[in-house]
């Protein structure tokens, strides 16, 4: 009876989002009331079971995900991803088109929010497609190749960032063995797959051409670089100090201190405040401007991990998670297949890969303890798991479509099969890396 109540809560969020057509944050509020109160709760504990949920969710990730749409903000706006865009085109020339665009939506994917990225990029695509008298599609699926795996296996995008804090899992780490993964991903969803989508045709509107900056008002490419990967640089760095220092070292207190993921996008922000701002004579007030409608861009980003965290906390204190997870271990299944296919269910039911991440890790985050499983492949595999079959109920599927100005049939063959790749093959690089580690 437990695993329908479960399955019950479940299916009120995910038809409330699918069928009401209501906010995600709202339907997890009412989906985490209605499973409380069915899980058996006590009233008067399901609000502050909520609350407490919503807390420990947001104190972990603000700092992270706030700094992180504020730098990426400034990477866009200050003409830096223009600059790194360019250059790598430069590098790879027209023969290797695909690949530039595959690294140029790596490196500009790291600092920006998926959204942030693709309404950033996507014109780029499509100038370059215009230059080269390419298909728009053949040039544009390898860019939104890589932007969607950073979005769902690279901190500090929301999802990876919040199952990193549910799992106790290694920001660093994560990121290190994210990027194992990540550029053979990037490589068959991106560059291998794209010679297959040459015959779609798309004929961009014209609405969403760029317009790019002016070559004297662009950053060096150096500052450009350097300022986007920081966050990278930063955590990878520490890791790996932190992991080489004895914790009675004198420096072991500082490390952990500047690789706390919050201290890293602080440090970073405010280098990139200086770097791409300060320097290049842009007002503090200017600055601050930009910071504030980024701050507006991720706020329902915010409210949903919050929801979410909401309705991870019914399944704690009802006891349901503890069940769940005994239970689960009688399956004969590898765990981190487990948490793969879970994700995916929900993220072709519901659509959002931020919502089907999240919900996972409130049903998966028991097993870490119980069943010998690598925390930061965990985070990895549902990362995986959460860009499965992009459909009709996701938002990025209809932005591809209207941006490329394609069919409904042909942005199945191409957009949606791209994340399913995706999906697949890190989960098959998880697999592999889970024999070494």
């Amino acid at each position: 009876m437990t695993f329908v109540l479960v399955l019950l809560s479940i299916a009120i969020l995910v038809l409330l989002i699918v069928w009401a057509k209501l906010n995600p944050f709202l339907a997890f509020l009412i989906a985490s009331i209605a499973g409380g109160l069915m899980l058996g709760l006590p009233a008067d504990q399901v609000a502050k079971s909520v609350q407490k949920g919503m807390g420990a969710m947001l104190g972990d990730l603000v700092i992270v995900i706030v700094t992180g749409a504020m730098l990426g903000k400034l990477v866009a706006e200050s003409g830096a991803a223009q600059r790194i865009a360019g250059f790598l085109m430069k590098i790879f020339g027209e023969k290797y088109i695909t690949w530039a665009m595959a690294f140029t939506g790596l490196i500009v994917g790291i600092p920006l929010f998926y959204n942030v990225g693709f309404v950033l990029l996507v014109p780029l695509a499509f100038t370059v497609s215009y230059q080269y008298k390419l298909p728009a599609v053949y040039v544009g699926i390898p860019l939104l190749a890589a932007l969607s795996v950073t979005h769902g296996f690279l901190p500090p995008h929301p999802s990876p960032a919040a199952l990193v804090a549910q799992f106790g899992a290694n920001m660093g780490l994560t990121l290190f063995y994210g990027f194992l993964i990540a550029i053979p991903t990037i490589i068959i969803a991106g560059p291998l797959f794209a010679p297959f989508l040459k015959n779609i045709k798309s004929q961009p509107l014209k609405t969403f051409q760029a317009e790019p900056k002016a070559e004297h008002e662009l950053p060096g490419i150096g500052n450009s670089i350097f300022t986007a990967l920081l966050p990278v640089i930063l955590l990878i760095g520490t890791t790996a100090l932190s992991l080489n220092i004895a914790k009675e070292d004198p420096l072991s207190p500082i490390v952990n201190f500047i690789a706390d993921p919050g201290i890293v996008m602080l440090v970073s922000l405010l280098y990139a405040t200086y770097s791409l701002g300060l320097s290049r004579k842009v007002n503090m007030v200017k600055l601050m401007d930009i910071y504030t409608i980024a701050t507006k861009d991720v706020s329902m980003i915010l409210l949903i991990v919050a929801g979410a965290g909401a309705l991870k906390q019914i399944f704690t204190d009802t006891g349901v998670s503890l069940t769940i997870a005994e239970s689960l271990k009688t399956w004969e299944m590898h765990p981190l297949i487990l948490a793969w296919l879970i994700t995916a269910v929900i993220r072709v039911c519901v659509g959002s890969a931020t919502v089907a991440g999240l919900t996972t890790a409130g049903i998966i985050a028991p097993l870490v303890t119980t069943m010998n499983v690598d925390p930061n492949l965990l985070v990895l595999s549902i990362g995986a798991g959460s860009l499965m079959f992009s459909h009709f109920n996701d938002g990025g599927f209809w932005m591809y479509k209207e941006f490329f100005n394609v069919s409904i049939k042909d942005t199945i063959k191409s957009w949606s099969l791209m994340e399913t790749i995706v999906a697949v093959v890190g989960l098959f690089g998880v697999l592999i890396l889970d024999l070494f580690v």
